[in-house]
């Protein structure tokens, strides 16, 4: 099976995670790891995170694709939705150890603890937090199409390309989805 060849409607990406999965291709690793690095960096990089952190964090999550590639099913989600949730996951990761708190005989004296930027900071975990569960909250076709066009910054016609999906469904699923989105984030406003 050439990797390239979309089969039973399945995205190249998922074709290529798939040859991983089954033969531990490294070709296919490679165009596996070029397809995702960059689209992972920008998520990484609008998250707020380094560059240096963000470089890491690919190559952690790429590294975790080819080990895990095994637990990989075609038949759940399409690579990108797996890789990303890897991604997510990482972040997440991250996030809990830089926000451990700090024992009181190790925190500075000059530390002040109600400052704006610690009530920034958690007001912004909590709205990251509700979009999480709102994004869980869409199904799985919904949260797939989501997760191309705005994490993935694929173009409408890409998707098209990469799932074979109408146009229209593809739109469709978009819509619904932002229309659920609004509504679970409303309070946000």
């Amino acid at each position: 099976m050439n990797p390239d060849d979309t089969h039973d409607g399945l995205s190249p990406p998922t074709l290529w995670l798939i040859a991983v999965r089954d033969r531990r291709d490294r070709a296919a690793f490679a165009r596996l790891f070029d397809h995702f690095a960059p689209r992972l960096t920008t998520m990484m990089l609008r998250s707020g995170m380094g560059r240096a952190m963000a470089d890491d964090v690919v190559q952690d999550v790429m590294l975790t694709a080819w080990q895990k590639a095994e637990l990989f099913d075609p038949a759940r989600a399409q690579a990108a939705s797996w890789i990303y949730r890897i991604a997510r996951n990482r972040q997440i990761d991250i996030l809990r150890r830089e926000r451990r708190p700090v024992p009181d005989a190790l925190r500075p004296a000059d530390e002040d603890e109600g400052s704006e930027d610690a009530l920034s900071a958690l007001a912004l975990d909590q709205e990251a937090a509700q979009l999480r569960r709102a994004l869980d909250s869409l199904s799985a076709d919904q949260r797939e199409v989501i997760e191309q066009a705005y994490l993935g910054d694929l173009s409408h016609t890409e998707i098209r390309q990469r799932t074979g999906l109408p146009l229209g469904t593809i739109k469709s699923r978009i819509r619904l989805a932002l229309d659920r989105l609004r509504h679970e984030l409303k309070e946000l406003r």
